[in-house]
């Protein structure tokens, strides 16, 4: 046997262990470290009570991070401004928890056993929820499911842009295209036909086609400064990082450190906190998200149209550098 084929088996022996790895310490780690950190809480009721109550949450260190309101409009506006993921109100009738499943369905459950379990045996805790999930989700099943499938259109999108020689500013219409018809046809799928999501039927669709832009303009924009090597490397950071950081099946705060913060850069992990917003907050809370995915559409279109301003130059000088014209005869 030839050296070239031999040193391709052994180069493909050790990739695929490699690659099966790092796909699950992208998976399976953050999932075996879910714990809170740092997750935004709410307290409200008389300053000795509400004292008591945040006592109590931040004595597990950088489980929680309690902000304080003075009542339970005040609590119950941040829960609802995704300021917080829920609230404790203490008074007179008890204590009264305020939650959002909306924002996760799993920080829901984690503060309803924990402070229940903090309460005296004979004082039950009244559990409201400020934002509940839509009828068709009560789980929120369907939104964390659909973080993978807006991911790999994305990365299809800015593959096949790529593969198929497309530049320039085809290469851009291209992706503007494919991602104004995903957002589209997801927002139908998800909200006309399941009924998973109950926001603005055209925010929906906005949020998901911009999250497809920023995924495929990055992997365009990737391959267009490292050629083909780029598509594997964007398709890796979307996919096999930028899903399981995302955080979408839980909560970013969650999440093992760097992960939670690391997936909310990614466009994955911001499409998943963009929708979440609009799909059941009215948008609040959508800022950052936003800034992201138009910085990866930014920056991944521009890579692409000055790659192919660069290379159209380099076409054109050289031919005169390779095919000088001859001099004259004397």
């Amino acid at each position: 046997m030839s050296p070239a084929p031999a040193r391709r088996m052994i180069a493909v022996m050790v990739l695929i262990p490699v690659v099966v790895a790092l796909a699950l310490w992208a998976f399976a780690w953050p999932a075996a470290r879910t714990a809170p950190r740092d997750l935004p809480v709410g307290v409200a009721g008389p300053a000795t009570a509400a004292a008591a109550v945040e006592d109590g949450l931040t004595r597990q260190a950088g489980a929680f991070d309690v902000h304080r309101f003075d009542d339970e409009a005040a609590a119950r506006d941040a829960v609802e401004d995704r300021v917080v993921y829920g609230a404790v109100v203490v008074g007179a009738q008890g204590t009264h928890l305020l939650t959002a499943p909306a924002a996760s369905p799993v920080v829901a459950q984690l503060l309803k056993e924990a402070v229940t379990a903090r309460a005296p045996a004979d004082a039950p805790v009244r559990v409201t929820e400020v934002v509940s999930l839509p009828a068709g989700d009560p789980r929120g099943s369907a939104l964390a499911a659909s973080v993978l499938p807006i991911a790999l259109a994305g990365v299809a999108a800015g593959a096949l842009v790529t593969l198929s020689g497309l530049g320039g500013a085809r290469a851009a219409v291209t992706l503007l295209g494919a991602a104004a018809l995903v957002g589209l046809t997801a927002a139908a799928l998800a909200h006309s036909w399941l009924g998973v999501l109950d926001g603005d039927w055209w925010a929906e669709a906005g949020a998901m086609g911009l999250t497809v832009l920023a995924v495929g303009s990055g992997v365009a924009g990737l391959a267009a400064l490292l050629g083909a090597p780029g598509v594997g490397l964007g398709a890796l950071l979307m996919v096999l990082i930028g899903n399981p950081f995302a955080g979408a099946t839980s909560a970013p705060e969650l999440l093992p450190e760097p992960a939670g913060t690391v997936g909310q850069w990614l466009p994955p992990g911001a499409g998943s906190s963009l929708l979440r917003s609009v799909a059941y907050f009215d948008g609040r809370a959508s800022g950052g998200a936003v800034l992201t995915l138009t910085l990866w559409a930014a920056l991944g279109l521009t890579a692409v149209l000055v790659s192919a301003r660069l290379r159209a130059r380099d076409g054109a000088a050289r031919p005169e550098t390779e095919h000088p014209t001859p001099a004259p005869a004397a």
